[in-house]
């Protein structure tokens, strides 16, 4: 279960965020790209679940995110993560929901990948109010492949690794609160994925 926070940056604001305490020293930063796949009647969609293959430095990830609730940017989720071969989409070995797993194996020779996502990650993890927080600053683009569909991504994630969940809007309060002024840090229920179908859509 994936519990996080998904704030929205301004880019004008970003380096007075960058330069809160909290953030500082800057956190380890890698590179992400993923592909985002749906069959051409967009099965998993209409499931509200997300299929990525991620290419996270030289290790492919399969991921599969179904589709939970989002309130005010906190979004509680299932999700599984593993190693793959690109291409494999193997989820029978990835997911231990026996039923979710054959109906995703049923749906695999109909997926093809229709918007991609790339940006850079950089991430830091707090302790904070009894918990312990992964903050995830996302800087990059969201695309459609073939086409010239695109539009930046800026966004913060606050996700829950161990403790109470209400820490990850404590935390988001603290961070607005820089050493140059506060920063408008505003909650988005949209994930990458919801954001990508979007911009998918106007190709069709």
């Amino acid at each position: 279960m994936e519990t996080e926070l998904k704030l929205t940056v301004l880019a004008h604001e970003l380096p007075h965020l960058l330069s809160h305490p909290l953030l500082t020293p800057a956190g380890a930063k890698q590179r992400l790209l993923n592909t985002y796949f749906d069959t051409p009647d967009l099965a998993l969609q209409q499931r509200r679940m997300a299929v990525r293959e991620r290419l996270a430095g030289d290790q492919w990830l399969l991921t599969v995110k179904t589709a939970g609730q989002s309130t005010s940017g906190l979004s509680r989720r299932q999700e599984w993560e593993g190693p793959t071969t690109p291409g494999a989409l193997q989820f029978d070995a990835l997911v231990n929901d026996a039923a979710l797993a054959k109906d995703l194996m049923a749906l695999r020779p109909n997926l093809q990948a229709l918007f991609c996502t790339d940006f850079e990650r950089q991430r830091w993890v707090v302790t904070h109010d009894g918990a312990e927080i992964e903050v995830a600053l996302d800087q990059g683009q969201i695309h459609v492949p073939g086409t010239a569909l695109s539009e930046p991504l800026l966004e913060l994630e606050l996700e829950l690794l161990s403790g109470p969940e209400s820490a990850l809007t404590a935390l988001a309060d603290v961070l607005r609160q820089t050493p140059q002024g506060p920063v408008m840090l505003t909650p988005c229920d949209a994930s990458k994925a919801q954001r990508g179908m979007a911009l998918w859509d106007k190709s069709h």
